[in-house]
């Protein structure tokens, strides 16, 4: 079970340029990205109506505008910056230094958390909320809304559990056929408003009527823009899923951006379309909770022009891809989550295989279905709050990198999106509070789990391989047979007198020969917050005396794996030699998690203790 689970673990380090498994083409993974974005066209015309009345093609025709305009052009620089699938987290992570870039990277993986597990969530329940309302389904499923959501999260899951083959090639069918159908129902529909033009006439007397001027259409119409923005929802898993296409490095940026135009036209096309068709054929009372076209606009024309039985093959499509929607979200998280969280050493070795993360995240999405009564409009708030969020770091993300690039024009009009996309969430959050108290808890919660962990990882090894330079090797070889004894030392003026005193204070306190050789060995510290890395010794002889370097980002988790490799280059445990800390423990405990110091003796002797079972193979830790 344990090697099943763990198939596919990626490696420690490289793992930002590689990712295992087959790769596919771009237009393959443009479908497992659209089935979370080309779905939303079975709630959006819905969304637009409620939320402008018969300026919903307007209001549609802005968001495919900021769509083609904004998020395109946002995204399509993300995805050369970021080719690696880590989006603009990884642009941002890079403007801060040390501990304040991990946090921000933290907080940006809570919004990634609430977007993407309420795709899944929501999604699947608004699959079964398409179920209930099919006039063919039996009425013992009513009420069961919660069971049948559940149902759908679990076949996801175990459809990830196979692997990821399975997912794409089942994206690629629905996409298919959820598209075709959805050309043939708006197809229809604006047949239906060009052979009845007086219906057009009557859309056209109900803007005059309510609404004074065009530039006041206009106006009400962004108003209403940001109720309309899970219609861009799709861009963020766009980029999430670029390792799994095809080819060398520039070949997966092409192919990406390839991608995110191709799917940004089609859906504008259709968002135009069906916006304008259900606006003029479907009664506004219908679009209201509890009417017939409620979170299911297209599906009403489908029934209405084309039939029960074309609208429940319709109805099955927009069940299906609702239903796996939750894929690309799914697949998203797979890709984040394993390369931060273990990198920084705040989530178990174990997250950087997939099947444990599916389990963890299917469990996660229960407890939401369960906790939200799986109810479409309780889930809303968050699932916005989270997608403008991304979009909008996106949005700033770009505006800087162009602007620290001299793009003045550039980085002007990403600036502007940035604007546009703010007043788009902060609009939201005004609407929905909820939603950003959700996301909120989410950014709390992968914060304080994230520390624990990185705090019960603090004593492993944390060195991913140790190499020594040409003069390291030589003081290592000039050795003469017999103990390999160290010094450690924390360097301060590096000058003679430090040197000749830590040297005849450590021979004093171990009653060690004055003839008995002996090399320093010094760690600097550098990013504290790293949690791995590789490390380059370097030699060199300071007033007679041999001295190893080292820069590194904790001093005992390095100290014990130099140890480690010395035993193992040389055949002997080394002996190093430390003075006692003086000071409170805690303060010290508390420094050297944050810090990488603290109480380096005790400290190197238990990493050394985990790294190292068999005692006779220990290298030794003295303290005086």
């Amino acid at each position: 079970m344990r090697s099943w689970l763990l198939q596919g673990l990626q490696p420690t380090s490289g793992m930002h340029d590689e990712h295992p498994g087959k790769r596919h083409a771009w237009w393959q993974v443009m479908c497992l990205t659209g089935v979370d974005y080309f779905s939303t066209l079975g709630y959006q015309p819905g969304i637009a109506a409620l939320a402008a009345g018969a300026l919903s093609p307007i209001a549609t025709l802005m968001l495919v505008a900021l769509t083609l305009f904004g998020a395109l052009p946002t995204y399509r620089a993300v995805a050369a910056e970021s080719p690696n699938g880590m989006g603009s987290i990884a642009m941002l992570e890079r403007l801060l230094p040390h501990w304040w870039g991990k946090l921000l990277v933290l907080v940006l993986i809570g919004f990634v958390a609430t977007a993407f597990i309420f795709t899944i969530t929501l999604s699947a329940a608004d699959a079964t909320a398409h179920i209930l309302e099919n006039p063919f389904v039996p009425g013992f499923l009513d009420g069961q809304q919660v069971p049948i959501t559940l149902l759908l999260i679990a076949a996801l899951g175990a459809i990830f559990l196979r692997g990821f083959s399975e997912a794409i090639g089942l994206a690629i069918g629905l996409v298919a056929v959820y598209l075709t159908l959805n050309l043939v129902v708006i197809g229809t529909a604006v047949a239906h408003v060009l052979a009845e033009p007086e219906l057009v006439g009557d859309w056209q007397d109900a803007l005059t009527a309510g609404h004074s001027s065009p530039l006041a259409m206009i106006a009400l119409s962004a108003f209403a823009l940001p109720k309309l923005a899970l219609g861009m929802s799709g861009f963020e898993t766009g980029v999430a899923v670029m390792p799994q296409i095809e080819g060398d490095l520039q070949q997966r940026i092409k192919g990406a951006r390839r991608l995110l135009t191709t799917a940004a036209l089609v859906m504008s096309v259709f968002l135009t379309f069906s916006g304008f068709a259900t606006a003029v054929l479907i009664p506004h009372r219908e679009f209201e909770e509890g009417g017939k076209a409620a979170g299911r606009a297209l599906a009403y024309l489908a029934h209405e022009y084309l039939g029960d039985w074309f609208g429940t093959a319709y109805d099955l499509s927009t069940i299906a891809i609702l239903w796996f929607a939750g894929a690309s979200a799914l697949t998203g998280l797979l890709n984040i989550v394993p390369r931060y969280l273990p990198r920084y050493g705040m989530a178990p070795d174990w997250t950087r295989a997939v099947r444990p993360l599916v389990l963890v995240f299917t469990v996660l999405s229960f407890a939401i279905t369960i906790l939200f009564g799986g109810n479409v409009e309780s889930q809303g708030g968050a699932y916005a709050t989270g997608v403008l969020a991304l979009i909008l770091s996106a949005a700033v993300a770009v505006a800087i990198s162009a602007a620290r690039r001299g793009r003045r024009a550039a980085a002007a009009g990403f600036g502007l999106v940035a604007l546009i996309l703010a007043y788009t969430f902060v609009a939201n959050v005004v609407e929905r509070p909820d939603g950003l108290s959700i996301a909120l808890f989410f950014v709390l919660a992968i914060i304080v789990t994230s520390l624990i962990s990185r705090a019960t990882r603090s004593t492993e090894l944390r060195v991913t391989s140790v190499e020594l330079d040409p003069e390291a090797k030589r003081l290592l070889e000039a050795l003469p047979a017999g103990e390999l004894r160290i010094i450690a030392n924390e360097p301060d003026a590096r000058d003679e007198a430090e040197y000749a005193e830590k040297d005849r204070e450590t021979r004093d306190y171990h009653h060690l020969p004055d003839d008995e050789p002996m090399l320093f060995l010094e760690v600097t510290l550098g990013d504290t917050s790293e949690f791995a890395s590789d490390v380059l010794v370097r030699g060199e002889e300071r007033f007679g005396y041999g001295v190893l370097t080292v820069h590194s980002a904790a001093v005992p988790n390095t100290l014990a794996a130099i140890l480690l490799h010395l035993r193992d280059m040389t055949g002997r445990p080394p002996h190093v030699y430390f003075h006692w800390v003086e000071g409170n423990p805690i303060g010290a405990l508390l420094r050297y998690l944050l810090f990488g110091g603290g109480d380096v003796p005790p400290l190197t002797r238990e990493v050394l203790r985990l790294a190292e079972p068999d005692p006779r193979r220990r290298p030794r830790v003295h303290v005086g």
